[in-house]
């Protein structure tokens, strides 16, 4: 381990950045450095311009991974290295586009998880859907996070590294319940392949695509789409934003993909609703007119 790749672990560390920020991180400095074959010390604003240049143009990344690696690069020369620069002129952030969700429907969501091979793929998607899980989260519970006695369910150190509770509907205990007796997972509620490990998210991410090709559905399916529907079928039951926005984890109406995005869909379906249905009377009174005249 190179002295600047410590130094900058170690600053990571004292900061309590998750494990998955810290090695997400170092990734992007190494390939930053790799790509110049020289250490990020020795590399200046021109160096980082090329770098973001060479993402943009010829690697074509999305904004998101984009964003990643800016982030990186910011947390090593400001934090790391004390480069007194000014960060948003020297590593400049890409504006991220502003994208409303695909949501599911009630309907596609079922017939969804009905295609799901295997009832531990089809537990963990279910419980991202009926809880509002993130899939990290999901698949990171275990059997005493499920409290049946309040129904409600510990999520522990989610992302930002909160904890919170979330909703325990009677239909997904029934269901954590038939998964549990016919495992009996320990500690893990979904145990992987390495003895006293979790499932990895990669694995669930794959059976969700081969769900998604042989059920039919024509929009993008993740496992995040269920964490998605479930906002969306919450608001569009009647709960109030602020409600799902805490049973999500969210702490402000800004955040991307907040229940306020969702909010945002329905508002367009029904103006293009309302938009239609009056071109609909507007020629049904132009129809009605033309025959009275003649």
């Amino acid at each position: 381990m190179t002295p600047v790749r410590q130094r900058m672990t170690e600053d990571m560390q004292v900061r309590n950045l998750s494990p998955h920020t810290q090695a997400s991180y170092i990734q992007q400095v190494s390939l930053f450095a790799r790509y110049f074959s020289k250490s990020p010390e020795l590399l200046g604003p021109q160096e980082i311009r090329a770098y973001q240049v060479y993402l943009t143009n010829e690697k074509k990344l999305a904004t998101s991974s984009i964003l990643i690696a800016i982030s990186a690069l910011r947390f090593l020369y400001k934090v790391t290295l004390h480069r007194n620069w000014t960060l948003e002129d020297i590593i400049p952030a890409p504006k991220k586009p502003q994208k409303l969700p695909v949501v599911l429907s009630p309907e596609e969501v079922l017939h969804f998880l009905d295609c799901v091979a295997g009832p531990k793929h089809r537990t963990i998607l279910t419980t991202c859907y009926a809880a509002g899980l993130r899939i990290s989260e999901a698949i990171r519970l275990r059997s005493v996070d499920i409290d049946s006695q309040r129904m409600v369910i510990r999520v522990e150190q989610g992302k930002g590294q909160k904890d919170r509770y979330v909703m325990l509907s009677p239909k997904l205990l029934e269901t954590l319940r038939n998964w549990w007796r016919a495992v009996k997972p320990k500690p893990w509620l979904f145990p992987g392949d390495i003895p006293g490990g979790h499932i990895h998210r990669e694995a669930v991410e794959l059976a969700c695509q081969k769900a998604r090709r042989g059920c039919g559905i024509a929009k993008p399916i993740t496992p995040h789409s269920m964490r998605h529907a479930f906002a969306c079928h919450l608001l569009e039951s009647g709960t109030d934003v602020r409600t799902i926005q805490l049973l999500m984890g969210h702490r402000s109406l800004a955040t991307r993909h907040s229940p306020t995005m969702c909010l945002g869909a329905m508002l367009g379906s029904w103006i293009s609703h309302s938009i239609t249905s009056s071109m609909t009377v507007l020629l049904r009174k132009r129809s009605m007119f033309l025959r009275a005249g003649r």
